[in-house]
């Protein structure tokens, strides 16, 4: 994925959010290696939002049921970062809002840090394009009744 604008992190916020933990905290840890100035302005701490979604047949919204995840924010050299992890994942949430403050603050890391985000991306999307692939096989055509009548 060409990743141009770096300043719409909507990309880069579902990036972190499918990324493995581990990624994220070597990323992190590498931003942090720098020794950056860090302010923690919302410590991570899971909590419950309502997950909506979009009927396929009406295509109006409706709330499916709440969800746990982590938020976090920081501050990296006047950066600010944020990330939101699924579950409980205090860590995950951490790295993630630091890697995004590096990446919205064009830290020395940023261009490391967003080509391996963009990498993970592509891999869960072929990934996806895989697993779905190999579902078409099951798919069933039904014949009509007109001819039968």
């Amino acid at each position: 994925m060409e990743y141009d604008d770096r300043n719409d992190r909507t990309i880069r916020f579902e990036q972190i959010a499918h990324a493995e933990i581990k990624t994220l905290t070597t990323l992190a840890n590498r931003v942090l290696a720098t020794n950056p100035s860090l302010s923690v302005l919302q410590e991570p701490h899971p909590q419950l939002i309502m997950q909506q979604v979009t009927d396929p047949v009406e295509h109006q919204q409706f709330n499916l049921g709440e969800i746990v995840v982590t938020p976090a924010e920081v501050s990296i050299n006047d950066a600010q970062g944020f990330a939101m992890y699924p579950g409980k994942q205090e860590r995950a949430a951490l790295s993630g809002a630091i890697i995004d403050a590096a990446v919205a603050g064009n830290h020395t890391h940023a261009e490391i840090i967003q080509n391996k985000l963009d990498t993970v991306d592509e891999r869960r999307k072929q990934q996806r394009d895989e697993t779905w692939s190999e579902s078409q096989h099951t798919a069933v055509e039904f014949e009509t009744m007109e001819n039968e009548l």
